[in-house]
């Protein structure tokens, strides 16, 4: 299952750095897209909208403020499920997902996968 970091950051104090590692090291294939392009321990973080197919998860590390601009992106990828991290939290989101068919999940990646619930 593919899942695509949005938020993607190359700072190791960040939690979507630490979501990129802990996603590769579970053996999830990871893509992930920041506002800089660059890599983390060999996972690319492209910018922009790439193109991609057979996305399982989105798991965002954005504020609700900037998602907006990704809103069609995301819906265009037809993921199973969207999961918003802490600070993440936007109910008028979740009912544009919802209404797409994606299923929405308010969890942390990181509690997710360390405790087997990934």
């Amino acid at each position: 299952m593919k899942t695509l970091v949005l938020g993607a950051s190359h700072n190791p104090d960040r939690y979507s750095y630490q979501a990129l590692l802990r996603l590769q090291k579970h053996q999830h294939e990871v893509v992930a897209i920041g506002r800089k392009a660059t890599e983390v321990e060999g996972i690319l973080i492209q910018e922009g909208l790439p193109e991609l197919t057979d996305v399982d998860t989105v798991t965002l590390y954005l504020n609700p403020t900037h998602q907006a601009a990704y809103y069609d992106y995301i819906i265009g990828l037809h993921p199973r499920r969207v999961i918003f991290n802490p600070g993440t939290e936007n109910p008028a989101f979740y009912t544009l997902l919802a209404s797409h068919g994606i299923h929405v999940e308010v969890a942390c990646t990181l509690v997710l996968l360390a405790t087997h619930q990934y």
